[in-house]
């Protein structure tokens, strides 16, 4: 059985903490999907819900046809305003999104292929989800600790640390789901936040 850790391999990128950091971001192998709307209204939900199916359905299929195992990575966001516009943390009705989840670079089209019409039967917007490289390069991060619309002030304190550090924002906002948010109170979630800088 072969292990691919990708724990392990990509720590300092999950690893995050209440002072902000600097992270170089390798490119990344996902499972991705797009949308536009609130994280809470339909679409995303539905988005999450096939990311995640595709995830466990290759990831048990590989094990048994493939010899191979990894783990499941957490939920990803990069979060941007639909118009083209700045990014109005407060309008998220006005958001687009792409979700992912980081995938071993031994997954390839045609594996998310073998599995997909059993994810489909499962998640119907599993048709949506594809395999596309993310890359993001050096970023700022912080982790964020409390329910999602406490987030500006986190936000804000990222931004300064990347200024301080002569660094200005350049991509999307980006959120990691550290957990799931159902089995635990708001006060505890735990969300990295990752800004590109340049």
């Amino acid at each position: 059985m072969v292990d691919v850790d990708l724990r392990a391999k990509l720590k300092p990128l999950y690893a995050a903490k209440i002072a902000p950091a600097l992270v170089d971001v390798p490119a990344l192998n996902t499972f991705m999907i797009d949308g536009a709307g609130a994280p809470a209204a339909e679409p995303f939900q539905a988005a999450v819900q096939a990311l995640y199916t595709c995830a466990y359905t290759l990831k048990f299929h590989a094990k048994k046809h493939l010899g191979m195992t990894w783990p499941v990575m957490p939920l990803e966001a990069v979060w941007f305003a639909a118009d083209g516009g700045l990014l109005d943390l407060a309008r998220t009705e006005a958001w687009a999104w792409q979700a992912f989840i980081v995938v071993p670079d031994e997954v390839t089209p045609g594996l998310l292929e073998s599995v997909r019409a059993q994810c489909v039967a499962k998640a119907p917007a599993a048709a949506k989800v594809r395999v596309e490289r993310f890359e993001e390069g050096r970023c700022a991060q912080v982790l964020h600790v409390g329910p999602y619309d406490t987030e500006p002030a986190t936000v804000a304190k990222l931004d300064a640390f990347a200024a301080a550090q002569g660094l200005t924002v350049r991509g999307r906002h980006h959120e990691i789901y550290m957990g799931d948010p159902r089995r635990a109170p708001p006060e505890r979630w735990r969300t990295i936040i990752r800004h590109p800088v340049g």
